[in-house]
C-alpha cells in the first residue's frame, strides 16, 4: 500500500484523572489519550492513520490540516 507524508496538528490536554487527551481538529471526532504525552502522541498517531484509512476506503478525502493556534496568556481576574 502506497503511503505519503501528511502532517496534522494535534492538541494535547492534561486530563482530570491523569494522562493526557489528545484531538485533532481537522479530523473531526479523531481523538485518544495516554498516560504519558509519549504514549498520547502515539496512540493519536495509530488514530489518524485508522481514520485515514476509514477515508480512503470509503472514498472520501482526507482534509487539509486546519492551523490552530494555542497560546497562554495571562489576565487579571477578580479576587
Amino acid at each position: 500500500m502506497k503511503a505519503r507524508i501528511q502532517r496534522f496538528t494535534v492538541v494535547f490536554e492534561g486530563a482530570e484523572e491523569g494522562g493526557y487527551l489528545a484531538r485533532v481538529p481537522s479530523l473531526p471526532g479523531c481523538v485518544s489519550q495516554g498516560e504519558t504525552l509519549d504514549e498520547a502522541e502515539r496512540m493519536i498517531a495509530d488514530a489518524i492513520r485508522a481514520y485515514c484509512a476509514s477515508l480512503k476506503k470509503h472514498h472520501q478525502p482526507v482534509p487539509r490540516d486546519v492551523r490552530e493556534v494555542i497560546e497562554t496568556i495571562e489576565v487579571a481576574v477578580p479576587a
